[in-house]
């Protein structure tokens, strides 16, 4: 039995995890659960799989959610940064699942490393903030960072029962998103209800637009180099429209190995928990004598210039890489706002870039900081200041 605590049980992650535990009671209990302002959602889960602890943004949110609870509810309810540490290092926990969305992962994660706790982690800004800071805290603690993330699950797991020595090249495959074949003159009339429609993943709205710029995967550059050990050189994104090879990892003697599976998270997210096990999910297999083809072919970087701006940051390293992933944020909710347009969100993650003064051997207050800095930058961007 593994004791769960989960952090953005709200989120599409989350809600995925919790039908898991929910198919295999024998194998999962949940001992936390923390959210952010869906007091509503989170009080139904809550009343369903009666954790210990449960944990909310603020005050507020923590008032709604203990007025919202079942009479005779013994469950704990916290709120703030406190409260999230609480979540992430609650005794008795085995496995912290960090699935909340942006740079409010990194120090619930931080915390999970620091007591202890095997982290299975879906928050990939954790990894682009601070990657050196988190992997060495975690190799120092003995602590093991399992991936959720669909392309990161699936090089883990072509990586598993081989030397480490042996491998040449990561292969990160991205579906393109919504605007693979539409030319660049229309990005800029792009609506957010058709960057929020992506073609083959159903993900919360900040992923689904960076899905659309590439942005996500570039984060997840930055997160395979830390995670995975390897230089920049080693890692290629390759576009695969049907997103049903989630990435590969090449040796070298030149084999391949591919990990592929319809396009769901519940397949990595029940990996990573149950690991070393494989749970019996009952996914369907992709439809392979139905499906006519798989294509490959190169990011147009002209079109997602988001992806060439998280490269730059890989290869910079040190406190850029949290300047690309804070303006990023500060973009992508300006244009769910509908205050800038689609192709604004690159103009001024690169603005933010170019005005930052890279910090080497950068400390954990340096890079909270290089984030506050680009997200004030970021924001004067989009109200024109």
């Amino acid at each position: 039995m593994k004791h769960l605590s989960i952090l953005g049980s709200t989120g599409s992650i989350g809600r995925n995890a919790l039908k898991i535990v929910e198919m295999f009671p024998q194998h999962f209990t949940i001992k936390v659960l923390a959210a952010k302002t869906n007091t509503d959602l989170l009080a139904t889960q809550i009343n369903q799989f009666a954790p210990e602890l449960a944990v909310v943004f603020d005050a507020e949110s923590a008032q709604r959610l203990k007025q919202t609870l079942e009479a005779g509810t013994k469950t704990e309810v916290l709120y703030g940064d406190e409260g999230y540490r609480a979540a992430a290092s609650c005794e008795g926990v085995d496995i912290v699942l960090t699935a909340v969305v942006g740079a409010a992962g990194l120090k619930p994660t931080l915390a999970a490393i620091e007591a202890g706790k095997t982290i299975a982690l879906a928050n990939k800004e954790t990894l682009v903030m601070a990657g050196e800071i988190v992997t060495r805290n975690a190799a120092h603690k003995g602590v093991q960072i399992l991936p959720v993330d669909s392309e990161h699950s699936a090089i883990f797991q072509c990586l598993q029962g081989h030397r480490k020595a042996d491998l040449a090249q990561i292969l990160l495959t991205a579906s393109g998103g919504p605007f693979l074949d539409l030319p660049l003159d229309q990005f800029q009339h792009i609506s957010t209800a058709q960057a929020l429609n992506h073609p083959n993943w159903d993900m919360g709205p900040k992923i689904t637009i960076d899905s659309a710029t590439l942005m996500n995967k570039g984060l997840e550059v930055l997160e395979a180099k830390s995670l995975f050990g390897v230089s920049q050189d080693q890692i290629e994104v390759v576009i695969h429209p049907q997103s049903i090879i989630h990435s590969m990892v090449a040796y070298q003697d030149g084999a391949v190995m591919a990990q592929l599976g319809i396009p769901d998270m519940k397949a990595a997210i029940a990996y990573a928990l149950s690991y070393p096990q494989r749970l019996a999910l009952n996914q369907p297999l992709p439809d392979f004598s139905g499906q006519q083809e798989l294509t490959f072919q190169k990011p147009d970087l002209a079109k997602f210039p988001c992806l060439a701006l998280a490269f730059e940051a890989c290869r910079v390293g040190k406190t850029l890489p949290a300047v690309l992933n804070a303006a990023n944020e500060v973009a992508v909710n300006a244009f769910l706002d509908h205050k800038i347009s689609f192709t604004a969100i690159a103009r001024i993650v690169e603005m933010a870039m170019e005005a930052h003064s890279v910090q080497a051997n950068p400390a954990l207050s340096d890079i909270l900081a290089a984030d506050q800095e680009a997200r004030q930058k970021a924001a004067d961007f989009v109200a024109g200041r």
